[in-house]
């Protein structure tokens, strides 16, 4: 493919995109296919000549659309959002035409400034203190990592490093793996699974504290594990506090839980990764008040703040704590400026060595919508979900299970775990709106998250007049 064949297929491409996604609601949410459809539709290796543009997008229609859950569809109900918007995808073709891999400011340094500049942008959209930006060579700062897990993992890893040495400092007799058998973090029992699997890859013992009825983690339940593990000889290090859950989109006391932290010179990790979107309107800012306790914070612009993934934004207070954990600098990979003060060699920051130009996502949709188009789009998500809310409320067969403040409703028929299961079954399986669900204590909940950028009070109607239908024959079935 030449220039000139670029332009033209570039132009179709985009046509494609642009029709896909308006007519994204005609379109089946859930696909119809069986695990293992594809492999019998497309050959068993690799062509020897090259084939036709126009070939391969016609197995596009007929091999991939087949198989896709269109997470971008009004009647997308599950998860959490997934962002996507046109400045957002103009950018990433502008990243994927530069190619650059900036690991390093001289790899490309626009990248890394950009980048750097982004954060600063954002951090201060979400009234961040002061501590956590770059400004001009802080001590603090932001950087893109590619999702809330690895952000977990990377300050996980350097509270680590940072207890090691610490404590090695303080009694050199301690080895590094006396210290680690010790090793206690804390979360909350609804933490997400990722807050866990860090634990696992970091070898360290992870503690879930017992959330309270709104499930939320508490400073009593938390003091009272940290005690129990002190008095056994434990080394409590290591506290992620999640501001929306997966499960409900609940939110952990982190003004409680903040000066613990502090206190017992615990790193404490803020994981927001749905609900940190919500922070730049102010009347959900104060869901992050006692920020300032935290020694990184972490949320998902790829979720709900219109740049597609990936795109997982991370601050720290003291970026030595990040590089003392991961700079490794072999000669090929240094440079003039490295040690001026004035630039961030984002491979310090983060498990992999390359990474995209990812901030160019950022510049766009923040340009294109400006703050106040950001803010709206949360606005009306959060609008739609109380409608949803409301609409429950109405019918005396359904509970709500968990507080609505975003975009997430929890909701189920009363009656028992199996009835709740008959009734998702029924929903996805009639493939009209999509849901999943989770478990709250001993229920059986589904969710409602309003996902789409495109969806609209007629959608969320809709839906709820399919799931009431539904239920009316789950019901009916369950007397027979």
């Amino acid at each position: 493919m030449d220039a000139s064949e670029f332009r033209k297929r570039g132009k179709e491409m985009v046509d494609y995109v642009a029709d896909y996604l308006e007519g994204i609601e005609d379109r089946q949410v859930y696909p119809d296919v069986e695990p293992g459809y594809l492999r019998p539709l497309i050959p068993t290796t690799a062509p020897q000549e090259p084939e036709a543009f126009e070939d391969i997008i016609k197995d596009i229609d007929k091999i991939i659309m087949p198989g896709v859950t269109h997470w971008h569809s009004p009647y997308f109900f599950a998860y959490f959002p997934t962002a996507s918007s046109y400045p957002a995808m103009l950018a990433d073709m502008l990243c994927g035409a530069i190619g650059c891999i900036g690991f390093s400011w001289a790899a490309s340094p626009a990248c890394t400034e950009l980048e750097t500049v982004m954060m600063d942008w954002l951090g201060k959209m979400l009234e961040l203190p002061e501590s956590f930006l770059a400004r001009n060579a802080g001590e603090g700062g932001g950087v893109i990592q590619g999702s809330a897990s690895e952000a977990t993992l990377v300050a996980l890893l350097a509270a680590r490093t940072k207890v090691t040495h610490r404590l090695q400092a303080a009694f050199p007799e301690l080895t590094r793996a006396t210290i680690m058998g010790k090793l206690v973090a804390y979360s909350s029992d609804q933490a997400h699974s990722s807050v866990e699997r860090a634990g696992l890859i970091g070898g360290v013992t992870l503690r879930a504290i017992p959330s309270d009825g709104n499930f939320s983690m508490r400073a009593s339940a938390l003091q009272e594990a940290v005690d129990q593990d002190k008095a056994a000889g434990l080394i409590p290090f290591f506290v992620v506090v999640t501001l929306g859950t997966t499960s409900c989109c609940s939110f952990d006391n982190l003004l409680e839980l903040g000066p613990i932290c502090n206190r017992e010179d615990m790193w404490l990790h803020i994981d927001a990764a749905y609900a940190g979107s919500a922070f730049i309107c102010p009347e959900f800012r104060h869901l992050l008040n006692g920020v300032e306790f935290a020694d990184s914070f972490n949320f998902n612009p790829h979720k709900w703040l219109l740049v597609n993934f990936d795109c997982s934004a991370m601050w720290v207070k003291n970026r030595t704590d990040l590089t003392g954990a991961f700079k490794l600098d072999p000669l090929y990979l240094q440079h003039n400026h490295q040690d001026s003060g004035l630039i961030t060699d984002y491979r310090h920051w983060q498990i992999p060595l390359g990474r995209r130009f990812r901030s160019l996502k950022m510049w766009f949709v923040f340009r294109m919508y400006g703050v106040k188009g950001l803010q709206a789009h949360i606005r009306k998500h959060v609008q739609l979900a109380h409608e949803f809310e409301s609409l429950l409320r109405q019918d005396p067969r359904f509970e709500i299970c968990a507080e609505v403040i975003l975009g997430l409703v929890c909701f189920r028929l009363k009656g028992s775990n199996h009835l709740n299961e008959a009734l998702l079954q029924r929903i996805n399986s009639a493939k009209k709106i999509h849901l999943v669900p989770c478990h709250l204590r001993d229920k059986l909940v589904l969710r409602f998250a309003i996902c789409s950028r495109k969806v609209e009070s007629s959608h969320v109607r809709l839906a709820w007049a399919h799931i009431r239908e539904l239920a009316g024959s789950v019901l009916a079935a369950e007397k027979a």
